[in-house]
């Protein structure tokens, strides 16, 4: 059978909301020629008439010139009827997130265009294969999932269906490139790359508040400040809207058959429910006055030190990092087996709370702090305090000036499995872990994708590298140990390349054809 081809000369796009329309500018700034059809001819009017305004703050800026832009607009055409995408060689679906009302979309489209159109969903997160099964050719559709802006957000999900033809997906691969975007390729799964990868943050998050282990204003300072993060996961989803945000939890839970990793909280169900979605509606997990984040002010570090310091010698490098704020403080060490009686006793677990870290040591939990030293003590522009449930209040606030006395800021929370930041970073490369065990994409792009994606400083799979794959196979196996839930156990991805020393992202050697490195 003759491979077939597919040409990429025009593209016509049904849907011209914010997700239509921003294809359209970018496909039209690279040459191609656009089709834009919306069952609501007003909002065809209204792309255009967007678009016209876009392309024009462009040439004001700079960042185009006026011939090119005036060549960008004339490639954009409205049309009325779905006849008239006859002849394109691909047609983009950028309608409402119904499968039943894309079906009867790809349905009617497959009457129009010849033969080598390709049809492509910007779905984000429905099966490709439910989409394609409407279809007489099935081996023409193809995932195109795009992000909002897309002018801006340059990556772009290309996703495979069970019967699609890997041509089809090859040429939406040149064309995102074309059009400047970066293009990773994704087998048909819930949530593809980018939602699925984007549980780790969101969901652990929620799932710490709910355990009332911190507010959501210091989840997010210790997640951009401590672990290096442009957004928290109550900034990201107040960005993102719950609107958009909850649902996308819900499916994508379901669609992996109530797989624990995914569990949705229900704090964002009530808050939903009461109207709080978030930047767009002025209150979501922070109020905004002319859109800026109403957060609520730290309290400043308490003002009296320690008599002296006992720190645990279970983890040799976190014990010198400690050792050395310490000295920094002017405050002695407590060097013995048994520590004195006004010793200050701290911890340094991984993937355990303070209450078990104590009781492994046989020390007194009323004067126990737990400091998370995941993230290096001396870079990290925050750092975070845990609690027992018998810390006295005398020993909490030495440790919070103990740790504070450089100006760092200090986040005190209460007893928690693996802090804040341990727990949650851990989750995110667990998840890009088991994308890449399940094989829905291969190690690179599922990085690229990421990084592109959620703006995540790395990708799951490189992060995992930088904090040592055995550091976080151990987090996670502490906190599956301590709690018992099926949602902490390693991928095998995570583990197997931790006990041979391997990188995260590097695939099977058998997959290379070569020796691992």
């Amino acid at each position: 059978m003759t491979a077939r081809q597919y040409l990429i000369d025009t593209l016509g796009i049904v849907g011209a909301g914010a997700m239509g329309r921003g294809i359209a500018q970018i496909a039209a700034q690279a040459g191609i020629a656009v089709r834009l059809h919306d069952a609501n001819p007003q909002a065809v009017a209204a792309a255009h008439a967007y678009l016209a305004d876009t392309f024009a703050k462009l040439v004001a800026k700079g960042k185009l010139d006026e011939t090119a832009a005036n060549a960008a607009l004339a490639r954009v055409t409205g049309v009325h009827a779905i006849g008239e995408l006859a002849g394109c060689g691909l047609v983009i679906e950028a309608i409402v997130e119904n499968l039943d009302a894309k079906r009867a979309l790809f349905r009617e489209l497959e009457t129009v265009v010849v033969g080598h159109c390709i049809l492509a969903s910007n779905t984000s997160s429905l099966s490709i294969t439910a989409i394609a099964a409407a279809c007489t050719d099935p081996s023409r559709v193809v995932g195109y999932h795009f992000f909002n802006p897309v002018p801006l957000m340059k990556v772009v999900e290309v996703i495979d269906g069970l019967r699609g033809d890997p041509a089809a997906g090859d040429a939406l691969m040149d064309v995102s490139r074309r059009m400047g975007h970066t293009p990773v390729r994704a087998k048909d799964m819930p949530g593809f790359i980018v939602n699925h990868a984007g549980r780790g943050m969101n969901t652990e998050g929620l799932r710490v508040v709910g355990e009332g282990v911190a507010s959501f204003a210091d989840v997010d300072r210790i997640m951009r400040e401590q672990a290096g993060f442009r957004l928290g996961p109550f900034e990201l989803l107040d960005l993102t809207a719950l609107d958009v945000s909850h649902p996308v939890m819900e499916s994508i839970y379901h669609q992996f058959y109530e797989e624990p990793r995914f569990t949705p909280s229900p704090i964002t169900g009530t808050r939903l429910a009461g109207g709080l979605l978030g930047r767009k509606s002025g209150e979501g997990f922070y109020r905004y006055a002319n859109g800026k984040p109403q957060i609520p002010d730290e309290p400043p570090a308490p003002a009296t030190l320690p008599a002296r310091v006992w720190v645990s010698r279970r983890d040799p490098r976190a014990r010198d990092a400690v050792l050395a704020l310490a000295a920094q403080a002017g405050v002695p060490v407590d060097d013995g087996a048994t520590p004195a009686a006004d010793a200050l006793l701290v911890v340094t677990p991984l993937g355990l709370d303070a209450t078990a870290a104590a009781l492994d040591e046989q020390l007194d939990a009323r004067r126990v702090v737990a400091l998370d030293t995941l993230f290096p003590l001396d870079v990290a522009r925050r750092r975070t305090l845990m609690t027992t449930p018998a810390t006295t209040r005398a020993a909490r606030d030495a440790g919070h000036t103990l740790f504070a006395a450089d100006g760092v800021p200090v986040t005190v929370i209460r007893d928690s499995t693996g802090f804040v930041a341990q727990r949650i970073v851990a989750t995110i490369v667990n998840i890009g872990c088991d994308i890449a065990q399940r094989r829905i994409a291969s190690p690179q792009d599922i990085d690229l994708a990421v990084t592109l994606g959620l703006g995540y400083p790395h990708g799951p799979l490189a992060l995992g590298d930088q904090l040592g794959a055995s550091t976080i196979l151990t987090i996670l196996r502490n906190i599956h140990a301590t709690l018992g839930d099926p949602r902490y156990r390693p991928s095998p991805w995570l583990a197997r390349r931790a006990q041979l020393g391997l990188s995260l992202t590097q695939p099977d050697a058998t997959d290379l054809n070569e020796e691992p490195q």
